[in-house]
Order: C-alpha cells, then structure tokens, then sequence
C-alpha cells in the first residue's frame, strides 16, 4: 500500500514536530497549513532559514546569536558598558530587550549549572565570564538567571567566582508578578515575595 504523503512531505511534518511546542498532530497541522499557503508562506519561511542557516553565527564576546560579529548589542556605543547582564540562554535575553528596561551589556551562559546533566563551570564558560568582567570595565553584573534549583546554583556559583573582583552583583527580584493574584501563586513565590518586600 502507498504511503498517503511523500516522503518529502514526512521528513517536514518529522522536522516540524521537533520544535519546540509541537508534537507530530500539530507538526501535521502545521505542515498542511505551509502547503496550502505555499507562496505567502512555505517558499518565503525556506529562503529564511536557507539565509538564517547560511548567516548566523554566535557573538565572540557575549555568546548571542546575530548575523555579525561581534553581534549589535556588543556594538551598540548606546549601550552601559558597566552594567552586564548574565542570562542562560539567547531566549532570556531576547525577553529582556522586550522588556526595554536595561540599556546593558549581556552575557550568555548557555544554560545553568546542571552535574546530573554533565554541565558544569567549564561546559558554560564561566571563566570567560570572570575574565570579562576582570577586564574592568564593567562595574555591576546583574544574574537575571531563572529562580530554580540550577539558576540558583549558578547564580551563587558565579557570584562566589566574581567575589575577589570587588564589584557590584545583584540578582532580579523574585516575587509577586505584575498583574498576579495572591490566591493562585505558589509558597515557594509568595515567601520570595515577602522577604524581598519594600517600602512604600
């Protein structure tokens, strides 16, 4: 019996249900959906990834990706150069110029602290990370690292290495979110919340 799509039409819903997000019904969702909307969509996603595989590379100096290098955050003069961000991952800091808050500097790790993982210091480039900010320019690193066990393992990992650098580490607060209703958060937020509070 024949298959009822082609080959080529299964290697896409099997790349598709790769993502993140996407199991196989929605990769064959999405698929159908590409193929019927071929020329406003399937053609013009190909020869973006087709450029985006040809042209993006990871940054030197921070670890993020862009189509140059040093990448436009590490070139962009508007930026504080004494204010360095530390994030896991390329994700965080896009979340973070979202916010549009920082006109900082980044680093990316790559991940967090994680032995059950095989992820270690030396698999993150932490002291890469403590030569940078050696270099004395940078006077404040912020972790802006997730609040779980490996965030927060790596944020007392990195914070113990930059120690005898004598410079300003801070972390973000943790807590209640803006819009959040007491009722429906966890212990774990809640107690955050209250030992970081503030005055009015």
């Amino acid at each position: 019996m024949a298959a009822p799509i082609g080959s080529e039409i299964e290697r896409l819903i099997q790349l598709l249900a790769r993502l993140p997000g996407l199991g196989p019904r929605s990769a064959r969702r999405a698929a159908l959906h590409l193929i019927r909307k071929r020329e406003a969509l399937l053609v013009p996603l190909a020869d973006a990834l087709k450029l985006a595989a040809e042209r993006i590379t990871v940054c030197p100096i921070c670890n993020n990706v862009d189509t140059r290098a040093p990448c436009g955050i590490c070139e962009d003069e508007r930026r504080d150069k004494s204010l360095l961000v530390v994030v896991a991952d390329v994700g965080d800091l896009w979340a973070l110029e979202r916010a549009g808050t920082l006109r900082a500097r980044y680093h990316v790790l790559g991940g967090t602290l994680s032995p059950l993982d095989g992820i270690g210091p030396k698999e993150l480039g932490i002291e890469r990370l403590v030569a940078r900010v050696a270099e004395g320019e940078i006077k404040e690193v912020v972790l802006a690292l997730n609040a779980t066990v490996d965030g927060q393992t790596t944020a007392h990992y990195i914070t113990d290495a930059l120690a005898p650098l004598s410079i300003k580490v801070t972390r973000l607060a943790h807590g209640v979110p803006v819009g959040g209703e007491l009722d429906y958060l966890d212990e774990g937020t809640l107690a955050a919340a209250l030992r970081a509070r503030t005055a009015m």
